[in-house]
């Protein structure tokens, strides 16, 4: 669960921001306590308070005095838009980099992405079928 080479404040960071995304935290639920965290994943408590702190930072929890931590309203979307961003950066960036390289333009691309997709869905349920 935890990776060597990252920083773990950040890898607790990113497990609370996959809860919210995928829905298991949801918008103004409460959010695992750095104690829990740390118990969770075997770090320093310290550790897990900058992750914490880090998601507080930047608006996705929020402090209820004497309560604990929540998740903010509008967290996911924040979030959704932060990864979408993130993806594209990382990902379709070069792609479409690579793509100008092999003289391919938009029809084609979306070509190609169709194709690959069709056939994973197809790989997929060859897979379940047996």
């Amino acid at each position: 669960m935890i990776e060597e080479g990252r920083a773990l404040f950040l890898q607790i960071a990113e497990s609370v921001e996959d809860a919210i995304i995928d829905g298991s935290l949801a918008e103004e639920s409460q959010a695992p306590s750095t104690n829990e965290l740390a118990a969770f994943y075997r770090i320093n408590p310290a550790t897990a308070a900058k992750g914490v702190a880090m998601l507080t930072d930047k608006g996705v929890l929020y402090k209820r005095r004497g309560i604990g931590m929540f998740v903010a309203p509008g967290a996911r979307e924040l979030l959704m838009n932060e990864r979408r961003t993130a993806f594209a950066d990382r990902f379709v960036e070069p792609l479409l980099a690579e793509a100008r390289k092999l003289g391919l333009g938009p029809d084609d691309l979306e070509l190609l992405i169709r194709d690959r997709a069709s056939a994973q869905v197809a790989t997929t349920t060859e897979g379940n079928a047996r």
